[in-house]
This record gives structure tokens, sequence and C-alpha cells, in this order.
């Protein structure tokens, strides 16, 4: 009496495995390697990188909420989101304009393109103002219970999900030749003193423009001169910022640094 020939599963498709504790090495290889072959094939070869707020709404949202606002709670916060929405716009036409000065260049490949985290408000904005600009733009999402990812203005070659904080703040900073930091909560901060850290101790050695955009909001979350002042950091780690309000301001410094330091350079290094 023959027995029924047995198939057993080949380890990286068993999903119990793959999932499990023991293959966490393997799923973080993943979000190395995936997203690399991706830049490679679309040459995707460096980023101009927003973060900011995912909460801050368009102009038109927020004018719509006040305008169906029922109650003073919710008039407050409509008013509260009308002003915070020039942030959104900002951003929307700050990278409108970075998108098609980038297009205008002679480099092969893709250079300085648009990157968000993939997600609403701030992020939505950037990769909004480069899909406008008719450019490929890059959302680097993040998985989390109580946030969408994947806003729609995102090229789709270039949506990204991550499970790893870690790995999508690696693929965040490998590409980045500047970046723009718009009004923001934890997680803005969190991205902000990362990338202040790592330039700080030379960990990154490549020229990287940062533009603090919204000097009410910013000089009164973060006094950086104050830092100075009491010499936890050095008098000249304060010019590791340009603060400013004006995207004229802001375009003009990032294309400037962009042309002086980063045109011969193209590709990610940390």
């Amino acid at each position: 009496m023959s027995q029924r020939s047995y198939r057993p599963t080949k380890a990286y498709r068993d999903e119990t495995f793959i999932n499990s504790v023991p293959a966490r090495p393997i799923r973080i290889l993943a979000e190395y390697l995936e997203p690399m072959e991706r830049f490679e094939a679309l040459r995707i070869e460096d980023t101009v990188l927003f973060f900011g707020s995912a909460r801050i709404k368009a102009r038109d949202e927020a004018e719509g909420m006040l305008a169906s606002a029922a109650t003073e709670a919710e008039r407050k916060a409509a008013e509260q989101a009308v002003r915070l929405s020039i942030y959104y716009e900002a951003t929307r036409e700050l990278a409108k304009r970075l998108t098609l000065w980038s297009k205008g260049l002679k480099d092969k490949g893709r250079r300085f393109v648009v990157c968000s985290g993939g997600g609403p408000g701030i992020m939505e904005a950037a990769n909004r103002g480069a899909s406008e600009a008719q450019g490929e733009n890059v959302g680097l999402g993040i998985a989390l219970p109580f946030e969408q990812s994947g806003n729609t203005y995102i090229t789709r070659k270039l949506a990204f999900e991550f499970h790893y904080f870690f790995m999508r703040k690696f693929w965040f900073m490998y590409l980045a030749k500047a970046l723009v930091i718009m009004p923001g909560g934890f997680g803005t901060l969190d991205e902000l003193f990362e990338v202040l850290t790592l330039l700080q101790t030379k960990k990154t050695k490549k020229v990287l423009p940062i533009v603090l955009f919204g000097t009410d909001y910013w000089d009164e979350v973060i006094d950086i001169d104050a830092m100075a002042r009491f010499g936890t950091i050095s008098p000249e780690d304060v010019r590791l910022v340009h603060r400013t309000d004006s995207v004229d301001d802001a375009f003009t410094y990032i294309t400037e640094r962009l042309q002086s330091y980063a045109m011969r350079h193209p590709g990610g290094s940390l």
C-alpha cells in the first residue's frame, strides 16, 4: 500500500515562519533590498525630502470646515486649520517649483525627486505639488494604526509602506540631498533631530541644506539659539538650519546649494 507523497512548504513561502520573531532579520533585509531595487530600476538618484504634520489641511478643506462649523469648539478648530493651511499651500508650491526645476536639469537619471512620508497633511502637499508639475515623486509610508499611508498623489511605482521605522528613516536619509521641515509634531521633531545629529557628529559627510519653514512656529517650539548660549551645542551648529517664511527664499536657498554641492554627486551616501 503506497503512501501519498508529501511536499513541505518552502521556508520563504511559509507565512507563519516569515512573520515570526526568528525571521525578523529577513523582513528587515527585505525593507532594504526591495526599495533599493525599485530606486535603481527607476533611476532615482537622490531626493528633496519634506517633513511636517499629517494634521495640516489644504486651504479649501480648512475653509470648508469653517463654513460648516456648528459649535464654538468646531469653529475654533476650523479657524486654527485655516491658519495652519498656509503651510500646506507653501509646501505644495515649493514642491511644484522644485520639481519643475529638477525636470529642467540635463543630468541623466532623476535628480532631486520630491519625497515625503507618504501620508496626509504636509506629506500629501509635497506629493501633490510634485504631481501637479507632472513629476515623479516618492512616498515612504509607514504602517500605523491611526494614520492612512499612501496619499493619492504619490507615483504608484514609488509608493512604499514600511513596518520598521528605522528602515524607513534609512531610506529618508540615504537619498536625501535637501530637507524642508514644515511645522509638525513628535514625528517631525524626531526626524529633524536625527538628521541634525548625523550632521553634527559627521556620520553623514554630504552637505545637506535644511530649511525650517515657519518662523513663528519653530521659534516658539525649538530655541536652537538658547542651546548654543548654554553651550550644549556649538555656535556653528545653529547654522545647520535655514529659517524662513518665504517659498521664494526656500527655493533659492535649496537650488543654489544643490547646484554648488550636489550636482556632481548623485546617489545616496551616509
